[in-house]
């Protein structure tokens, strides 16, 4: 299976609550920080709900 890295780029000042807590599930905190993350079906539902605010890139 492969893997996501998944970056928050942006702020989540002035976003929903929704947005915020799906930034806290997928465990960034703050601007710069990233997580790794397996390709699962609840992960890029959840990737999908904050495109934004984040940027993925896949890691072998």
């Amino acid at each position: 299976m492969t893997k996501l890295k998944v970056t928050k780029t942006k702020s989540s000042i002035n976003r929903t609550d929704t947005q915020k807590r799906t930034l806290e599930s997928l465990g960034l905190g703050k601007i710069g920080s990233s997580v790794v993350h397996e390709n699962s079906p609840s992960v890029l539902g959840m990737i999908n709900k904050v495109k934004h605010l984040i940027s993925v890139e896949e890691v072998k």
